[in-house]
């Protein structure tokens, strides 16, 4: 610890700046915005040709998922922006 107030102490220089990193950030934005939703859709939009009755529990299923991922690298970022701004 410091004897200066305004100073951090040094064992916060090792906190990244997101709280996910970048590589994962990469994928997990691919999968949230583009696989997920596609996956999402061809089932819900097979299941009534081929008769599969567990196709919107598993839509609807995929669709959170790739929601929830939205929101976790949503908030990095959010984090990171504000990290880069103090």
């Amino acid at each position: 610890m410091t004897d200066n107030p305004t100073e951090t102490p040094a064992s916060t220089d090792t906190v990244p700046d997101w709280l996910i990193p970048n590589r994962v950030y990469d994928v997990l934005k691919w999968l949230a915005l583009i696989v997920l939703p596609a996956i999402g859709v061809l089932v819900q939009t097979l299941g009534p040709v081929w008769g599969w009755t567990w196709a919107d529990p598993v839509a609807t299923t995929i669709n959170a998922v790739a929601l929830t991922i939205g929101v976790v690298i949503g908030a990095s970022a959010l984090k990171a922006k504000a990290s880069k701004t103090e």
